[in-house]
């Protein structure tokens, strides 16, 4: 993959995530009220930068993909997630607030479909796809069962890749600095078009995220992860894979148990790079707060 192929892709998803952010937020869907959420300081954070940066990944992705197949991977991934990442946003159910991957699907063994039951489900399924369709780095198991075994390994890494990056957004720009740290070792690879996306992305969307005007959401987030996931896949060999997708169910299993916020919190390396560039203090009282458009 040529360096300016990954300066493409990093470009266009920059370019396309301020266009769409600019232009959904001069005209949000349903009114500003309905992207409009509460931050964990008690104020208000506009979801609009998740389907913008959703977008802006998407595009870049695909700009930057190396071949069609690559291209076709990145799409449905990428598209899936934030789909159904936006629908949890914009429908989640408010009264019952079922939280974690193991309470969804709690809910849905118990014959109850909530939105994230129903989000696991459709990045599940595109991933899935995403999976079957990419040719993984190092080329296709030979024997019908590794095959099968390795596309459900790499299904498995792109949507819990999508799932734990939304875990992470739960700070203004954590899970932006951490899809952007985690991008950064992908370029060089045959995955390099959807990292540089996610960089090209990210780094046009951190400055709000960190103001604490904008937030990811389910939309954004998701999106980001199965970009991650995907570049994984195109690039990484197998071993790497395979010790990727540890991580990711490991951290995942974790997140029923214990808070990340806390561990964060309690690590001073870690509470360093999460608090750098973001707003201290009250953000001044704008957008939906004084009656206006949420800022961008």
């Amino acid at each position: 993959m040529s360096t300016v192929r990954r300066v493409v892709a990093a470009t266009v998803a920059g370019a396309v995530t301020a266009a769409a952010r600019g232009g959904i937020d001069r005209w949000p869907p349903g009114g500003a009220a309905t992207w409009t959420r509460t931050n964990h300081r008690g104020e208000p954070v506009s979801l609009l930068e998740g389907p913008s940066v959703a977008l802006g990944v998407l595009a870049g992705a695909v700009v930057g993909a190396p071949d069609a197949r690559a291209a076709a991977a990145a799409t449905v991934a990428v598209a899936g997630a934030g789909a159904f990442g936006l629908v949890d946003d914009l429908r989640e159910d408010t009264a019952t607030r079922t939280k974690g991957l193991r309470g969804h699907l709690g809910a849905l063994a118990h014959g109850h479909l909530t939105t994230g039951g129903l989000k696991v489900l459709g990045i599940g399924v595109s991933a899935l796809v995403a999976a079957a369709v990419a040719r993984p780095a190092g080329g296709a198991a030979t024997r019908p069962v590794a095959r099968v075994a390795d596309t459900l390994a790499s299904a498995a890494l792109v949507a819990g890749t999508a799932n734990l990056f939304n875990l992470l957004d739960l700070r203004p720009g954590r899970a932006l600095k951490a899809a952007s740290l985690a991008a950064a070792p992908l370029v060089t690879t045959a995955g390099g078009g959807a990292a540089c996306a996610v960089l090209g992305a990210a780094a046009t969307a951190v400055r709000a995220d960190l103001a604490g005007t904008d937030m990811l959401g389910d939309s954004g987030a998701n999106a980001l992860g199965a970009a991650l996931g995907t570049a994984l896949v195109l690039g990484a060999p197998r071993p790497a894979r395979l010790a990727a997708l540890g991580v990711v169910v490991g951290l995942t299993l974790a997140s029923e148990r214990i808070s990340f916020t806390r561990v964060i919190e309690r690590t001073p390396v870690l509470r360093e790079l999460d608090a750098w560039g973001r707003r201290p203090g009250p953000a001044p009282v704008t957008g939906a707060a004084a009656g206006g458009p949420v800022p961008s």
